[in-house]
């Protein structure tokens, strides 16, 4: 297994089937449309190959924000379903935690949906905690991917 960082959007469209894991009613047009207001904020992704498969991808973000910094924001984290326990969601958080290290950052965050206990529980294990809530005011949850 192998971690390639994504930085271009059609490096980034090329794996949209991992990502229709989770948002299953993703296009390519929404998706191309979303990166183009994305990457020039900053957003990027890592994407996990086992050979020329991708196994694993997730968007980050680099930032910073007055109580913490500069920081990590973890989006869309997914491993798919076919190789789930297989150790390659901890890569994924390990390779961060060394990002975040390395870009002397002082914190990794991410959202976890509030019923997604088996994610709640794999953060946990590796070092996360809920400092906080994310509200969330819909306005139009048709428009949601």
């Amino acid at each position: 297994m192998k971690i390639v960082e994504l930085t271009s959007i059609p490096e980034m469209l090329a794996q949209i089937k991992v990502m229709q894991n989770l948002y299953p009613k993703l296009t390519l047009e929404k998706y191309e449309l979303y990166l183009q207001a994305m990457v020039p904020h900053n957003y990027k992704q890592i994407a996990v190959f086992n050979e020329d498969i991708c196994v694993g991808i997730s968007g980050f973000w680099t930032a910073i924000k007055l109580w913490t910094g500069k920081y990590i924001e973890i989006d869309n984290f997914i491993v798919h379903p076919e190789h789930r326990s297989k150790g390659i969601a901890k890569l994924m958080t390990d390779y961060f935690d060394a990002k975040a290290k390395s870009e002397d950052c002082t914190a990794i965050v991410l959202d976890a949906f509030t019923g997604n206990f088996t994610a709640h529980r794999f953060y946990y294990n590796q070092g996360y905690e809920p400092r906080g809530f994310h509200f969330v005011k819909m306005i139009n949850e048709d428009r949601l991917t």
